[in-house]
């Protein structure tokens, strides 16, 4: 049986808002008399929760509160919440960058951190330097971080740019080094934050392979913070959702997902306006839904495209999960069917008889192109809820650009 390898017991962290030294110096003397008289810091018994969209009546507010959990050995643990929820506070007092005001962290082990773009990393010095660099801050001797140096560079994908100063390095590239160097180290403990998020989607794929590897290959855990939930479901075992500085659930990883999901504040529509300023040939100004929404049911829908010339033009409707996922799309151009558009406003309308999706939240996307160039696109623009109905016979269901599409959609001009 794996052993407990990380024990986080009632850990709180408080702030003081506003600016720094105004009035702390009393606020710490009257902190120190009281400890001194064996009495409990009276600070601690104030403070708001930590919900940044309203304003509060206290200057101190609680970014975490009576925070517990354990990790064994080999676990990847999914930490999610909305922005601001603590995630990052967790994960920099995990990371000893800063200590909590109460509470216990029991850890085994080496832990590498990945917070910030550029952390730990010197500007001046050059990417090997700064590997070397990194390795003494994680307790590593010089002949250990030899022995890895050239897998570190060859991972990160840096090799060009190695003996050049990081402060000439883009974003992509400090983060590419700076994981590699985390990884490869053998920490008991890797934490990543969000930062992988500024990677290309070839390195973003690269790092989470990574990871399980260092997960179940070689037996050390991973504590990863994201917002890419397709990511987190892929790579880890459990989660913990933290909303407003508290744990709100904690379990299996579909489970957390889940819940956090269902948490997250919903505004369905069926009406689209684009109010973009951005200047584009052919666009789509409005998107709107003319049927009820409902499994098995009828969809009808209407677009209104402004054109500036004369084109062949193919349209999608697309369907996806609230974490993103590819479920459904209608494509015009997978039938052949193709609309003219004259200079000026133009009215596009599709329909099918039987909406084969099943009932939930679903996220849609848009798109206008021809023969492969893409006009304008807008992913997730609305929300829709599809309720339960009467399942009916659908027409024949093909893949296409990761989606399932449906053969059967009457396209027309209006």
């Amino acid at each position: 049986m794996s052993r407990t390898i990380l024990k986080v017991e009632q850990v709180s962290k408080q702030y003081r808002l506003g600016k720094i030294g105004t009035g702390t110096l009393s606020h710490d003397l009257n902190r120190w008399w009281h400890t001194v008289r064996g009495k409990e810091d009276p600070y601690l018994k104030i403070g708001e929760s930590n919900d940044r969209s309203t304003k509060g009546d206290s200057q101190y507010v609680w970014a975490l509160q009576d925070i517990n959990f354990e990790v064994k050995q080999g676990e990847v643990l999914g930490i999610i919440g909305k922005n601001g929820a603590g995630k990052s506070t967790l994960l920099k007092i995990l990371s000893r960058v800063t200590s909590p005001t109460t509470g216990s962290i029991k850890t085994r082990g080496r832990i590498a951190s990945l917070l910030e773009v550029g952390t730990g990393f010197h500007p001046e010095m050059t990417g090997r330097e700064n590997i070397y660099l990194n390795g003494a801050i994680l307790g590593m001797t010089k002949k250990e971080i030899a022995s890895k140096i050239d897998e570190i560079i060859a991972f990160s994908g840096c090799e060009r740019y190695i003996d050049t100063p990081t402060k000439r390095y883009s974003s992509g590239m400090t983060v590419r080094l700076a994981f590699a160097v985390a990884a490869h180290l053998e920490p008991e403990i890797l934490v990543v934050d969000e930062v992988l998020a500024v990677g290309d989607a070839e390195f973003q794929k690269k790092a989470i392979g990574k990871m399980q590897d260092i997960s179940k290959g070689e037996g050390r855990t991973v504590l990863f913070v994201s917002h890419n939930m397709a990511a987190v479901k892929n790579l880890c075992t459990r989660g913990l959702l933290i909303d407003k500085g508290k744990v709100l659930f904690q379990g299996a990883i579909d489970d957390v997902v889940t819940k956090y999901l269902e948490t997250e504040e919903m505004s369905y529509s069926k009406v689209f306006i684009n109010s973009s300023i951005v200047y584009k040939l052919i666009r789509i100004e409005k998107f709107e839904i003319l049927s009820e929404i409902v499994t098995g049911g009828s969809f009808e829908f209407e677009v209104l495209v402004v054109s500036e010339v004369e084109q062949l033009v193919e349209f999608s409707v697309g369907f996806r999960m609230v974490d993103t996922t590819p479920v459904f799309q209608l494509y015009s151009g997978h039938v052949g069917e193709l609309f003219s558009m004259k200079i000026g406003e133009n009215r596009i309308r599709g329909r099918i008889n039987s909406l084969p999706v099943i009932s939930g939240n679903y996220n849609i996307t848009l798109w206008l192109g021809s023969k492969g160039t893409s006009y304008d696109l807008h992913k997730n623009v609305l929300r829709v809820l599809v309720r339960e109905g009467a399942i009916k016979e659908g027409g024949p269901i093909s893949s296409k650009n990761g989606y399932p599409v449906i053969h059967q959609t009457k396209w027309e001009i209006v």
